[in-house]
């Protein structure tokens, strides 16, 4: 539901923009990020029902559970209010981020893949990304991630996320081969 809501109102206000455009707008304001603040900001965390183990561990201030929370609560509203609820739910939770909706640039991962395959290499290849190691509790895990691409050597990149780590190996080997300077 969310994702069609913020897709009707992003081409509702940005017609002439192209489809990669609306694309990297929608992206942005349907992450997992986007729905843990907007679930924040809705008040979620303390009516969310979890183990007290999960709870004891900082369960209601993990994104992936507070996004979680915020995709059942407009899938509810849908179901039991119709599209109507649930579109007033996003447009009121959302409506500074439509306001700033700004074309970003590309993630570091979806830069790193266009590269590949746009023919700067000899053959059009797909990064791939491999696990080298995974640390810490299983509560608040760690990743170290290696992308790799033919004819390269390898980029290691950190996070706390599995995510975040391909996104930081793909920066860094961009970086490193001066394909992005940012």
């Amino acid at each position: 539901m969310l994702g069609l809501i913020v897709a009707e109102r992003l081409y509702s206000d940005h017609p002439e923009e192209s489809e990669g455009g609306l694309a990297v707008r929608l992206n942005r304001l349907v992450k997992r990020e986007a729905c843990a603040k907007v679930a924040e900001a809705a008040g979620l965390a303390p009516y969310l029902i979890m183990a007290s183990a999960e709870a004891m561990s900082g369960g209601r201030k993990k994104g992936a559970i507070l996004s979680g929370a915020c995709e059942a609560v407009i899938a509810a509203l849908y179901l039991d209010g119709g599209m109507t609820a649930a579109r007033n739910f996003v447009m009121h939770y959302w409506h500074d981020d439509f306001a700033a909706s700004v074309p970003e640039l590309r993630d570091a991962k979806t830069a790193l893949q266009e590269w590949a395959q746009s023919g700067a290499l000899k053959d059009k290849v797909q990064p791939t990304y491999v696990v080298t190691e995974r640390s810490g509790p299983d509560h608040a895990p760690s990743f170290s991630i290696e992308v790799r691409v033919p004819g390269h050597e390898p980029q290691r990149g950190e996070g706390l996320t599995k995510r975040d780590a391909e996104q930081d190996a793909a920066a860094r080997l961009l970086h490193r081969m001066g394909v992005w300077k940012e």
